[in-house]
């Protein structure tokens, strides 16, 4: 059984930076994108960035573009999130999420199977 543990959410000022991991276990992840998408209050869940796994190929939500950084430890078999330069409008819970490379686009929920309970990040003004 796959499970993604989110950790390192919290509150911080406009400006600063935080980091997020994802501790991912129960299968192998080679040939899956694994992903981070975030739910701002009142708002639905949207891309953020995604890896594959293998290749280490990324991309970013134009929103983030430039101020986050997505990567992975093979050996830790962690996915993390790098956010830099926060802004209130970064506020949200963040999710990790992992799906096979298929049908669907990488920034389209529909192609993650699996998802974590995800983590609060707050970006006080």
């Amino acid at each position: 059984q796959v499970q993604l543990v989110e950790s390192g959410g919290g509150l911080v000022q406009a400006g600063g930076s935080l980091r997020l991991s994802c501790a991912a276990s129960g299968r192998a992840f080679s040939g899956y994108n694994m992903g981070w998408f975030r739910q701002p209050p009142g708002k639905e869940r949207e891309f953020v960035a995604r890896i594959n796994w293998t290749s280490g190929r990324t991309n970013y939500a134009d929103a983030v573009k430039g101020r986050f950084t997505i990567s992975r430890d093979h050996a830790k078999n962690t996915l993390y999130l790098q956010m830099d330069s926060l802004k209130p409008e970064d506020t949200a819970i963040y999710y990790c999420s992992a799906g096979p490379l298929g049908a669907f686009a990488y920034s389209d929920y529909r192609a993650y199977e699996d998802w974590g309970r995800g983590t609060q990040v707050t970006v006080s003004s």
